[in-house]
């Protein structure tokens, strides 16, 4: 079994790979006002590939701003691409946008990035954001852990997600992903067939709730923890 999750994980890693560089890139340089429809459909199609399932829980926010969430690697990305069609804007490390296929569909995806290591990096996601919301009319998705986790504790929120939440006061829904790393965990290498579950929980006007990060943080932190008691399922 261990045998057939390592080739499984290796085939999934070569479908996200080749989807992504030879028919997502092409297809979102050429058809640039179907953006959100293509990666909604090719994400579907990476899943079914990989024998992954993504359902959700909860109704979606179609009015939010910002999603918060946690995060465990790319299927998280992948699976909520594909339950829905928002066109969303991910917010991901600057290190991904010089990848030399990943980085084309960040740059062409018209995703934000983020140079973690330079102060004026604050000041542009703090700008990405605002056009996010005053000009281009979409979403965005941030992991305020700032990394992926390797177990079932979340790691601490980092202030910029709410220190921006309040600058623009943003409408916020945080969305708790439990399974992902069954169908692909990037920390051991292994694969398998699987379901992974987006809880989307009440959505937040932050001007209204000063404590509101602190909150999101425990309410998610239990979500995780029954869905591991209860259901046996991780994170």
């Amino acid at each position: 079994m261990k045998i057939l999750a390592k080739i499984r994980f290796y085939w999934g890693s070569f479908i996200i790979s080749f989807i992504s560089a030879f028919i997502m890139i092409p297809a979102i340089m050429i058809f640039k006002k179907k953006k959100g429809t293509i990666l909604h459909y090719l994400n579907r199609f990476i899943m079914f590939l990989m024998g992954g399932k993504a359902i959700s829980e909860g109704e979606i926010d179609t009015t939010v701003d910002i999603f918060v969430m946690n995060h465990q690697g790319i299927v998280d990305i992948i699976g909520l691409e594909a339950l829905q069609n928002n066109h969303i804007r991910w917010v991901a490390k600057k290190e991904l946008f010089d990848a030399f296929w990943f980085g084309n569909l960040l740059r062409y995806g018209e995703m934000i990035s983020l140079d973690r290591n330079s102060k004026s990096g604050f000041r542009k996601l703090i700008k990405d954001i605002r056009q996010s919301k005053m000009i281009y009319n979409r979403p965005v998705a941030i992991f305020p852990e700032g990394t992926r986790a390797d177990n079932q504790k979340l790691k601490p929120f980092k202030q910029g997600t709410n220190v921006i939440a309040k600058k623009l006061e943003l409408r916020v829904q945080p969305i708790v992903i439990t399974g992902s790393k069954w169908i692909l965990n990037e920390h051991i290498h292994t694969a398998h067939k699987g379901t992974v579950r987006y809880k989307f929980l009440p959505s937040i006007d932050v001007k209204d709730d000063e404590d509101w990060f602190e909150k999101v943080k425990v309410d998610m932190q239990k979500v995780i923890d029954d869905e591991f008691l209860n259901n046996h399922i991780s994170r």
